[in-house]
């Protein structure tokens, strides 16, 4: 294993884990001051939205009453409460024609009517004008603070950004020392791994030039499990001692092998001449038993012979003698005589 090409390998591997840090610290720190951007956006949006609906509800608050409405009296929920009688004098203004409480030309009360009317229009006028006013003042309030707001995290989010270009600076400043550093170690370490490597080289040479490959040594061949067992890629050969032996061992097995057959012609030649006497036995025990065959078969015929001359005898003796007298109609007559 080359331990010096490991370690190279692991440094190279930590050269570039500390540059990927680094620059993944500084992704993560450009994400942060993104991250923070952006909420500082958000917020004075929200601030903007917030600022106008207030604007908003404090202008309806203020100019959209739902008294000012025209059509309020028809949805007052006050209105029953509000409401007078149908009549409460005869100079009431609500007397209308139909109900004959009023005629035409009877208003009496023309000239304080429409003074009270002007000076309730003034009234009105006046108030929308204060309000108005007061709104407009409310609105440039509001868009001060605003803007001194906007000011500020206007300033906030440069100075943000300084430090941010600050720090990267002195990051980029840091990792080109330390690139710098590793790479003179890293030309450092490869000269010395050269000269080690030429070094290494040398002694290689040297040793297999007086090793035992080379000088064919034969002792390098015996195996750890034996010296009758050898390592194939390093045996040269067998020396003659060894041929001996195996011409020896050939030899005895040659003799072995021709007893061998001999004692098995032997053999061969002992079964067949069991197997001819074995024959010849059966062959006279087969003619023994014919002939037996024979005299037990002519016995028998003459016993079947003498018993078909007895059948024979009998069989005329009960045709001619036995069964010789024939049943007449008397005979058969006696035969179903009555009812049962």
């Amino acid at each position: 294993v080359d331990i010096d090409a490991l370690d190279t390998q692991v440094k190279d591997r930590k050269i570039q884990e500390a540059a990927e840090k680094a620059r993944n610290e500084e992704l993560a720190n450009e994400m942060k001051q993104n991250d923070k951007i952006m909420c500082m956006l958000e917020e004075r949006q929200k601030n903007d939205i917030r600022n106008i609906n207030k604007a908003i509800g404090e202008f309806q608050k203020n100019f959209q009453k739902p008294e000012t409405r025209r059509e309020f009296d028809l949805s007052d929920p006050q209105g029953l409460k509000k409401d007078r009688p149908a009549r409460l004098s005869d100079n009431d203004p609500r007397c209308t024609v139909s109900g004959l409480q009023k005629f035409m030309g009877e208003d009496l009360n023309y000239d304080q009517r429409m003074k009270f009317q002007k000076e309730q229009l003034r009234e009105w006028s006046l108030q929308q004008q204060r309000d108005w006013k007061n709104a407009l003042a409310d609105q440039k309030f509001a868009d001060d603070i605003y803007e001194k707001s906007r000011i500020e995290l206007d300033q906030k989010t440069m100075e943000q950004q300084r430090k941010e270009e600050e720090s990267r600076r002195a990051v980029c400043a840091a990792t080109k020392d330390f690139n710098r550093t590793q790479a003179a170690e890293l030309a450092e370490r490869k000269k010395l791994e050269k000269y080690q490597k030429m070094k290494d080289d040398m002694e290689e040479i040297s040793s297999l030039l007086q090793g035992n490959l080379l000088s064919e040594n034969p002792e390098q061949a015996v195996s750890s499990f034996g010296r009758h067992r050898v390592i194939t890629d390093r045996w040269k050969g067998m020396n003659q001692d060894q041929l001996m032996a195996i011409r020896y061992s050939q030899q005895q097995q040659v003799l072995e092998k021709l007893r061998l057959k001999e004692e098995e012609r032997r053999r061969d030649a002992e079964w067949d001449r069991q197997s001819i006497q074995a024959a010849r036995a059966q062959l006279v025990l087969e003619r023994h038993q014919q002939r037996q065959n024979r005299e037990r078969r002519q016995v028998l015929d003459n016993i079947n012979a003498e018993l078909s001359q007895e059948q024979k005898s009998k069989n005329i003796y009960l045709k001619e003698e036995a069964y010789s007298n024939f049943p007449t109609g008397q005979y058969y007559a006696q035969f179903n005589t009555t009812s049962r």
